[in-house]
């Protein structure tokens, strides 16, 4: 049985338990057969899915039948199971409790597309606002307190179909590392009554060497300080703690400059596997105005993550990173300068 198990030392929480012995084994070595004879994501192949819980489609078609444009569907290797209660208990100084959330696939095309770049804007204006739609519904969960949405492209990889899809992951807690941004955040505005990320907005449009691309409502730019060779954040310039609050014309400006900076990403790096990550606001609970000044000291963003560079046992062991090539170069290079 899968179980959330937290860390004393780190204060992480764990998921454990997902797989079987005979299941994890056999995923370390997948025969060659099952790799790439059909893509189940792929229009036509609806019942290869589990059912959907929510898609964009064409007015006279039926759920689970061809005629979609974006559709969710659960992961059938989710690591988490929407049945139960939470049932956080203590085992000796230990603390536990049930995987309950939600494991969500969000497939953004119903074309054999690899890359979410590859995408005409208005279909990633789609995908946006499922994103929207989906964090709404999971907010009606009351045993939820944090929605994740995030990307695993792996364009080449032999493993994976390659169909562009994105993940939604709901769990009963914050996750450690969005809970530290968080405090970061609070911290920063307690101290200087300024939103952080509002800062660094500003700082970079002074410095102007780090911009990667800039419209209306956003900025795509590569962090002062990276943890990996060409990261790039996306911001939206006007102050908003929520994602799910963006209107539908910034969504579209959204669109746009995510297609250009994957673009970018895409074409200087070879195409590289990548992650992408959208921090927002946890769902407010247990009560709705327990943190006060979230919506004053917090910035909804995406962090993009391209994959070319793997994690020592320096950086594991001290939490320092070493980034070989300075922001500024990545930055220039992005720009095909």
């Amino acid at each position: 049985m899968p179980e959330l198990r937290r860390d004393l030392i780190s204060h992480r929480w764990i998921i454990t338990g997902t797989q079987s012995e005979e299941e994890f084994f056999s995923s370390l070595n997948p025969k060659p057969k099952e790799m790439m004879d059909e893509c189940f994501f792929c229009e036509g192949n609806e019942t290869k899915t589990l059912p959907e819980i929510y898609s964009i489609r064409k007015f006279d078609t039926r759920p689970n039948t061809p005629g979609w444009q974006v559709r969710v569907v659960p992961s059938k290797s989710a690591a988490f199971k929407i049945d139960g209660e939470v049932g956080k208990v203590g085992r000796g100084i230990y603390d536990m409790m049930n995987n309950i959330g939600a494991h969500e696939l969000i497939i953004e095309s119903p074309h054999h597309i690899k890359n979410l770049c590859e995408l005409p804007p208005e279909q990633i204006l789609l995908i946006l606002k499922v994103y929207q739609t989906r964090l709404r519904d999971l907010n009606n969960d009351e045993r939820l307190r944090y929605a994740l949405i995030f990307k695993n492209q792996r364009p080449k990889s032999s493993v994976r179909y390659g169909h562009t899809h994105s993940q939604l992951a709901a769990l009963p807690l914050t996750p450690k590392a969005v809970k530290e941004e968080l405090i970061s955040a609070k911290n920063y505005f307690s101290y200087k009554e300024r939103c952080l990320f509002c800062d660094i907005i500003r700082q970079e449009q002074k410095d102007k060497k780090r911009i990667v691309e800039e419209n209306l409502d956003y900025i795509s730019f590569v962090p002062f300080a990276t943890k990996f060779p060409f990261e790039l954040c996306i911001m939206p310039k006007k102050h908003n703690a929520d994602f799910r609050a963006e209107s539908e014309s910034s969504l579209k400006n959204l669109a746009q400059i995510l297609k250009i900076s994957l673009s970018k990403i895409s074409l200087v790096l070879n195409d590289p596997p990548l992650n992408y990550i959208l921090h927002t606001i946890p769902y407010m609970r247990p009560k709705p105005d327990y943190w006060k000044t979230i919506h004053n000291d917090f910035h909804w963003h995406i962090e993009i993550y391209p994959q070319i560079s793997e994690i020592t046992g320096f950086e594991r062991g001290s939490g320092c990173y070493i980034q070989p090539l300075l922001p500024e170069i990545c930055a220039k290079l992005l720009l095909g300068k």
